[in-house]
């Protein structure tokens, strides 16, 4: 990845903001309600593109096991939501995982991976949670199918620019690697800016 690519999507980062509405399942279908859902909140894409970012800076089996947790906490956060079990301060979680991650990829810090895992997997039950509490009209099953094939392909391009950014700057692979935690400067920073909206 060129640094131009690096500055355009940070500028893009910057630049989004959060829509204010979701698609109406009755209208677009639950998977189109349920795939759009994180898409359409910022603090769902940061966090997310964070998650790869991060797995790719630890490397190894990090890469899948990361995105992995947060995914599957996440169904058992959707699944907790439909059971109508209350689970206090979801949103101020959800929007605490956008500067934890940015920051934990800005640091690259390097936990071992069962408390990444863990981690990445908290922030991810409180994105599942969130998403079940929204879900309306829309039917389950097509509705997770939508956020969790959404999940997979944000965590999918965070972990594409943290590889791209090892290799597309040169055989140094300490520039890439700033350029990776610069991206997570900007998302936390992003997060502490939704934080104070």
């Amino acid at each position: 990845m060129t640094r131009r690519g690096l500055f355009s999507a940070a500028a893009l980062m910057l630049l989004a903001t959060p829509a204010s509405a979701h698609l109406d399942p009755a209208s677009h279908g639950s998977f189109a309600a349920g795939f759009t859902h994180p898409v359409f909140g910022l603090d769902h894409v940061l966090a997310m593109i964070a998650v790869g970012l991060w797995a790719a800076l630890l490397g190894k089996k990090a890469i899948w096991s990361l995105p992995t947790a947060f995914v599957s906490f996440m169904i058992a956060g959707f699944v907790n939501a439909l059971f109508g079990l209350h689970l206090p301060l979801v949103e101020p979680m959800i929007l605490a995982s956008v500067v934890a991650l940015g920051a934990l990829v800005a640091l690259a810090a390097r936990f071992p991976l069962t408390p990444s895992f863990l981690l990445v997997g908290l922030f991810g039950f409180f994105h599942g949670h969130a998403h079940g509490g929204e879900i309306g009209s829309a039917g389950e099953l097509g509705y997770a199918s939508g956020f969790v094939l959404a999940t997979v392909l944000l965590h999918a391009a965070g972990v594409l620019i943290g590889y791209g950014a090892k290799v597309g700057l040169g055989p140094e692979t300490r520039r890439g690697e700033l350029a990776t935690r610069f991206l997570g400067g900007v998302t936390a920073l992003c997060g502490l800016v939704l934080m104070a909206g």
